[in-house]
């Protein structure tokens, strides 16, 4: 199976990756959405027992895919937290990783756990929805007549009958493509296919499309 699928989005070359990420070529930029950080320790204050060492894992494949691609850019389309920033664990950690690729321009798109972002001195370019070449980024996904959309938020995941298991998947849709969660740690939907519409699943680093209806 291929680790990688050059696609065609708005009429731009992009290329999607099993490792739950967009390579934009003409732009030396990654795209992500939904990271999530910090979200164990929310769950685990609240109660709920969970293992530790999920952020670093995250940022260990991220920084993977930096290193692979050379990027200049790296685009996270909302979620970045899911919690309180400061004395944290992972904010130290998120902060050692930021010093390793210095170089790097961050931006993050604003989404809806991202309340505290401001605040977070995390080191990174903030925005609201943004109209970047063709493309309109965003968190939540939406129509645009003038753009295709790319977005985040609602971590899409295909069911594969055969291997038991949900994945996370690429929505492909007209006018908008929907990423699927980049952080290891989330649950997800899985949205009743219609036709025309096109999905990629991510099933441990590697990619399976569906037949389109």
């Amino acid at each position: 199976m291929a680790t990688e699928l050059p696609v065609q989005l708005g009429g731009e070359p992009m290329c999607l990756l099993g490792a739950r990420a967009l390579w934009w070529p003409a732009r030396q930029a990654l795209l992500i959405a939904d990271l999530h950080l910090g979200k164990a320790d929310v769950f685990r204050r609240a109660g709920i027992a969970l293992p530790r060492g999920g952020t670093d894992s995250d940022l260990q494949r991220l920084q993977a895919l930096v290193q692979q691609h050379a990027c200049r850019e790296l685009w996270i389309l909302g979620d970045i937290l899911h919690g309180p920033a400061h004395r944290a664990a992972w904010h130290r950690q998120w902060l050692g990783w930021r010093e390793q690729h210095a170089a790097l321009d961050v931006h993050v798109v604003r989404g809806n756990h991202d309340q505290q972002l401001p605040h977070a001195a995390l080191q990174v370019q903030i925005h609201d929805d943004l109209r970047l070449g063709p493309f309109l980024l965003c968190h939540e996904p939406r129509q645009a007549d003038d753009a295709h959309v790319i977005a985040g938020h609602v971590h899409p995941q295909i069911a594969l009958p055969a291997l038991r298991r949900r994945f996370p998947a690429f929505w492909l849709q007209e006018g908008q493509t929907v990423l699927p969660a980049f952080s290891a740690f989330t649950a997800g939907v899985v949205p009743p296919r219609l036709s025309g519409e096109q999905w990629i699943a991510c099933v441990d680093g590697a990619l399976v499309a569906l037949p389109v209806r």
